[in-house]
């Protein structure tokens, strides 16, 4: 037997009240249009650098370079390349990103987890004192002085060490794993497991978006460090990629009255090039930070989040 087609098309308006309501499109298509707008207000400075440093050094000069490379070239970029120290600054570079990421995440988890247990004497009190250093610095003076006394100065281990702990990131740790069901841990001991089990079987392997929080903010925060280094380490040999950085686009200065005529020509020529190298020493530096990102995408979002939903 047919069904009535006016009882279907009652029972379809019916339908479409109770659920939700589809958007009108030309609200989507502003809602796309300031989206698109905003993304290439976000991105356009990170691509106009990006066709200086492929222009010619002429097109650089006329600043006339703004939606594609003008003179396409790559000298900077195999001046870069052939550069010893910016090399060797990269290298340092990774060692302090490297030790300072797998640093953090230890010691976060480390920290984070006692502060879940609930029956762990002074756990309010032990929170409490953790959180005073993070409100509360002993200043630049006193950490010179610490690093210095401890025989750190000069070393990689001032950088290093300073940066293995991060409270607000341990404080995100414990966030997370306070939200992670008791029962899991109560059934663990039960089976026999002890604290260091549950922790690196259980809430670990559960933990993986606040850990690629945690990795991408060491990551970040110690690939665009320069200010310990510049305290901490007078031998340029140690300086990491950002103060090779800073060197080359502030430092790089000429006294143009105290030179020849064929020096002139030279040193200014030289400056016209440095002017043009700022721009892909700036894509160079930033390349790896971006690049690193998709790898944590996954779990970035999620992990984010953490602590500003209740329910």
């Amino acid at each position: 037997m047919a069904a009535n087609p006016a009882v279907l098309s009652a029972e379809a308006h019916r339908r479409h009240r109770s659920g939700i309501r589809e958007g009108s499109r030309v609200v989507d298509a502003v809602i796309i249009l300031i989206t698109a707008v905003i993304c290439f207000i976000t991105l356009y400075p990170m691509l106009y650098v990006l066709f200086m440093s492929l222009s010619s050094v002429e097109h650089v000069l006329a600043m006339d370079v703004y939606f594609y490379p003008k003179g396409f070239q790559l000298n900077s970029y195999r001046l870069i390349c052939a550069d010893n120290a910016m090399w060797k600054a990269y290298g340092n570079t990774l060692i302090y990103t490297a030790s300072a990421t797998v640093l953090q995440i230890v010691t976060c988890c480390l920290g984070a987890y006692p502060l879940t247990v609930s029956y762990l004497k002074g756990r309010k009190i032990l929170t409490l004192f953790i959180l005073i250093p993070m409100y509360f610095g002993g200043g630049m003076i006193p950490t010179y002085i610490l690093v210095s006394k401890l025989g750190l100065y000069n070393t990689m281990w001032a950088i290093i060490i300073p940066s293995a702990v991060s409270i607000w990131n341990m404080i995100l740790v414990r966030t997370y794993f306070a939200g992670l069901p008791d029962a899991m841990r109560e059934s663990a001991f039960i089976d026999g497991a002890n604290h260091f089990q549950v922790l690196f079987r259980i809430y670990l392997p559960l933990s993986k978006p606040i850990l690629a929080v945690i990795a991408i903010y060491a990551i970040v925060g110690m690939w665009n460090s320069w200010f310990s280094a510049q305290i901490y380490l007078p031998n340029a040999d140690l300086h990491p990629l950002q103060m090779y950085l800073q060197r080359v686009l502030v430092q790089q200065t000429v006294d143009l009255q105290k030179l020849t005529f064929q020096e002139y020509e030279e040193a200014v020529e030289k400056m016209f090039s440095a002017m043009q190298l700022k721009y892909s020493m700036i894509i160079f530096t930033t390349l790896p930070i971006i690049f690193s990102y998709p790898f944590f995408q996954k779990y970035f979002i999620k992990g984010i989040m953490v602590g500003s939903l209740k329910g």
